[in-house]
C-alpha cells in the first residue's frame, strides 16, 4: 500500500498535464506566423574575368638568384672585408664565447696563449684566427688575448671590432 501511494499521485499530475491549457498560446502562434513566408534572397551574379595570355615565356625569370642583384653602397664600411679564400684555424669552429685563456708561456720571444675550447688545449699566437667571426689575434699578454673580429652589420657591411679573452682564475678541485 505504501508503494501505490506515491505512484497514484505521479498518475494523477501527468494526467492534469494532458488537458489543452495552452491551447490560447498555441492559437496566438497560429495566428502570428500565418502571414510570415520564408525568403532567400538570389545568388549573386558571378562576373566572368577577363583571360589574359602570358607573353614573357622568352624572358629571363625575375626570380632567379642570378637575376638579383644586391644593393652597391658608395662609402659605408672601413673596406675590411674577411678573406674566404683562407684555410680555417681549429679554434675558428668555436664561438669566442666558449674559449678561455687558461695560461701564457714564453718560447724566446715569442709569447703562446694557451686556450681551452672544450675538452682540447690549443697554443696561439699573435696572427693566429680564433672565434666564428673572423677573429685574429692582435696582442698577447699575461692577462688577456686582444683580437679584432669581422661582423657585419645591418646595411650588410664589413666592420672591426675588438674583443679580449680575459685570463681565467684556476678552479679549486677537491
Amino acid at each position: 500500500m505504501n508503494r501505490i501511494l506515491p505512484i497514484l499521485v505521479v498518475l494523477a499530475c501527468l494526467s492534469a498535464c494532458s488537458n489543452d491549457v495552452h491551447q490560447d498560446l498555441k492559437q496566438w502562434m497560429k495566428d502570428a506566423t500565418k502571414d510570415l513566408k520564408g525568403r532567400v534572397p538570389p545568388l549573386p551574379v558571378i562576373k566572368p574575368f577577363p583571360v589574359v595570355s602570358y607573353e614573357a615565356g622568352e624572358k629571363s625569370d625575375p626570380f632567379r638568384p642570378t637575376n638579383i642583384e644586391t644593393e652597391k653602397k658608395s662609402g659605408g664600411g672601413s673596406g675590411a672585408k674577411p678573406n674566404f679564400d683562407r684555410r680555417k684555424e681549429p679554434l675558428e669552429a668555436f664561438p669566442l664565447e666558449s674559449l678561455k685563456m687558461i695560461g701564457l708561456l714564453q718560447k724566446g720571444k715569442t709569447k703562446h696563449a694557451i686556450i681551452r675550447a672544450g675538452t682540447q688545449v690549443y697554443q696561439v699566437i699573435v696572427g693566429n684566427y680564433i672565434g666564428q667571426n673572423f677573429g685574429i689575434i692582435t696582442e698577447l699578454n699575461d692577462n688577456e688575448v686582444k683580437l679584432k673580429e669581422l661582423v657585419q652589420d645591418s646595411a650588410g657591411d664589413w666592420v672591426e671590432r675588438t674583443s679580449t679573452l680575459q685570463l681565467q682564475e684556476q678552479e679549486t678541485r677537491k
